[in-house]
């Protein structure tokens, strides 16, 4: 089993075809896009959380109608080709998917700004399949601080934490990705069940706001969360990441090269900071232009496997990695949600 934790083709979907099905055939190649049927299959994919994202330049009014139209896609698109695709909102679901040859497929709500300050929005969101939220996107919300804005809260106020405690109560994920360091240390002080980082990397290897401090790292050990590792260049190359903020100047120099060996150290620092049993992959294909040689498309998922094989990697340890993990977190929230 292999399940990813972030893939934004309903996003692709919109910007390139008003989601009409009829405009392109998704069961097959289309350069256009990361992700189709075809090359999830050949990339081993079982289970994949589809992010459903509005720009946080939207108002929550705004931002709200855009999420929901991208669960109601997700939908049809999980309707469309049912032979491939199973709608999925547990872990019992991910196993049923797998046991009948389909792709489970998950919803992740990308940015806390699309609830517009609305706790029924929240449970609606859940309750039309939403299994995980990003608290922020880019840009701050009124309740929480984002990791690539300016610093307003210092962390969660008293909503953030309200926000927190009722996807505990739902069992929906509560996801780091994309929040300030303080956010990260207020959540993980008082989520009750295992948070997630669904496509970020590590600081310390690459020093940008939307990765991981090792401070941090220790910290989503202790609460039995996991981080899944993006395989965005931005993130997983120091030398890319400078080259990228050089680009808007004259000469940029030319672009650093970036592998599949940049992504292993990440998953590797992440299992010796954190451990084994929290760390996952969540490449966000479809939602970055620029990703490792080799690692273009959902189709190369084997060639990360065969490289941290090859760096002595067990295959008990592969399939934590590639699922045991985030199933395990899925069970735990679930469990709490019930005891709530």
């Amino acid at each position: 089993m292999l399940i990813d934790g972030h893939n934004d083709l309903a996003w692709a979907m919109r910007q390139l075809h008003n989601y009409d099905f009829d405009a392109v055939d998704l069961s097959q190649y289309s350069a256009a896009f990361h992700t189709d049927l075809a090359r999830l299959r050949t990339g081993g994919v079982t289970g994949q959380f589809w992010s459903v994202y509005a720009p946080s330049t939207l108002t929550g009014s705004q931002a709200a109608v855009v999420t929901v139209e991208q669960i109601m896609f997700v939908r049809a698109f999980i309707e469309k080709f049912p032979n491939d695709l199973a709608f999925a909102i547990c872990a019992d679901d991910v196993i049923k998917a797998q046991q009948t040859g389909r792709i489970a497929s998950l919803i992740g709500v990308e940015g806390g700004h699309c609830i517009d300050e609305s706790l029924t929005i929240l449970e609606m969101l859940y309750a039309l399949g939403a299994r995980y939220m990003t608290l922020t996107h880019n840009h701050n919300t009124s309740w929480a601080d984002s990791a690539t804005d300016e610093r307003k809260l210092g962390g969660l106020n008293s909503f953030g934490k309200q926000v927190v405690q009722t996807m505990n109560r739902l069992g929906m994920l509560v996801d780091l990705s994309h929040v300030s360091s303080e956010v990260m240390i207020d959540a993980l002080s008082i989520t009750t069940a295992p948070a997630i980082f669904s496509h970020s990397s590590a600081r310390a290897l690459v020093d940008v706001p939307r990765n991981v401090p090792d401070d941090v790292l220790a910290l989503l050990a202790k609460n039995n969360g996991i981080c899944m590792v993006a395989f965005v260049s931005d993130f997983v190359s120091q030398e890319f990441a400078q080259w990228s903020r050089a680009k808007d100047k004259k000469d940029p120099g030319v672009s650093p090269i970036v592998t599949v060996e940049h992504v292993a150290d990440h998953i590797e620092h992440i299992r010796e900071v954190a451990g084994i049993d929290h760390v996952g992959i969540g490449a966000d294909f479809d939602g970055a232009p620029d990703m490792p040689v080799g690692l273009n498309d959902v189709s190369t998922y084997p060639l990360l496997m065969d490289t941290l094989t090859n760096r002595g990697w067990s295959l008990p340890e592969l399939e934590q990695l590639r699922s045991g993990n985030i199933l395990r977190v899925l069970r735990e929230a679930e469990e709490v949600a019930a005891k709530k």
